[in-house]
């Protein structure tokens, strides 16, 4: 009877210890692996490029329920090409020009939604047009929803709407930041790494006046595939971001500036607007038509006064024959 309630006492033991193994087995699985933001950053911009994949074939398939936007191809898959680099889609720098495309933001969706709820979108839970499923695993799925949910900003009350200006910022403080991360890869003048920007070979003052959204997206998240050091690794704010982007906007060449003179045509060396027409204001074309009428009355003068003597030196000749 003993031997019997001691083997009893150890199958319990043993059956209670395969219990709790499995329970933490269950709740460790329960555990969220910590997001890794930067990647959602990338994954964001160019997730192809991001996962080292190639390009789906075709157009992603929402891209046919608009008609404004004429790119094709694999940049129809990016979330940036829909959603914008300020993730205000359709109400933000997106809402006009050849960049529209009708689709909403991300950001604002983004405040009453949780983690899960993102990444029910982003699998096609709620629409299987949307399903990215297919091309990214659960990490990178939760990757990305935690940056659109955490990470995104709206910077757009900070930027000018006309001049896409820093409105407000510390250039001087950008400038040491800039200087302590970013200047030993751009150059001190932002110009020692040549990007393909919007069909032209710039450097980052291009990218800084033309696109100051993508600028601090890329300033804070990197570029896919592209070794870099980023503000949010470095324990970069939202405004320290702005403030490298204010002072590359206040230093570096855009490669737009317009020519202090004006262009000289081949061949010639009279500048444009001085051919034929020496006035340059109403004083010296006043004195430019005076002097036109003063030559051509003289000529006049000249001509009559050598007629007259011509005329006197006939008249002189026949009477001296007569």
């Amino acid at each position: 009877m003993k031997r019997f309630a001691a083997v009893y006492g150890l199958f319990i033991l043993l059956l209670t210890a395969v219990i709790l193994s499995g329970t933490s087995r269950v709740v460790s699985s329960q555990v969220a692996t910590p997001a890794d933001i930067p990647h959602g950053g990338a994954l964001y911009d160019n997730w192809i490029a991001a996962t080292g994949q190639h390009a789906p074939q075709g157009n992603d398939p929402l891209w046919s329920r608009q008609t404004t936007n004429t790119l094709s191809g694999p940049d129809t898959w990016r979330c940036v090409t829909c959603h914008g680099w300020d993730y205000l889609g359709k109400d933000g720098a997106y809402r006009t020009g050849s960049n529209y495309t009708g689709f909403p933001g991300v950001f604002a969706d983004a405040q009453n939604q949780s983690v899960a709820d993102i990444v029910a979108i982003l699998s096609g839970k709620n629409d299987p047009a949307h399903d990215f499923s297919k091309y990214m695993d659960a990490a990178g799925l939760n990757d990305l929803a935690s940056f659109i949910k955490s990470a995104t900003i709206n910077d757009n009350q900070f930027i000018d709407p006309l001049t896409y200006d820093v409105i407000s910022g510390d250039a001087s403080h950008g400038k040491m930041l800039y200087e302590g991360a970013c200047a030993t890869c751009h150059g001190a003048d932002g110009a020692k790494i040549v990007m393909s920007f919007e069909g032209m070979q710039a450097g980052l003052g291009t990218l800084a006046a033309i696109d100051p959204w993508r600028f601090l997206h890329k300033t804070r998240f990197g570029t896919p595939g592209t070794p870099m050091v980023i503000g949010y690794t470095l324990g970069w704010n939202p405004q320290d971001g702005r403030d490298v982007l204010l002072y590359a906007q206040q230093t570096f060449k855009t490669g737009l500036e317009k020519p202090t003179t004006l262009p000289v045509t081949s061949g010639d060396s009279t500048p444009a607007g001085t051919v034929g027409v020496p006035s340059q204001n109403w004083f010296t074309g006043v004195l430019t038509a005076i002097g036109t009428v003063m030559a051509s009355a003289g000529f006049a003068v000249l001509l009559g006064a050598i007629l007259v003597i011509i005329i006197f030196i006939v008249v002189w000749s026949m009477r001296n024959n007569k």
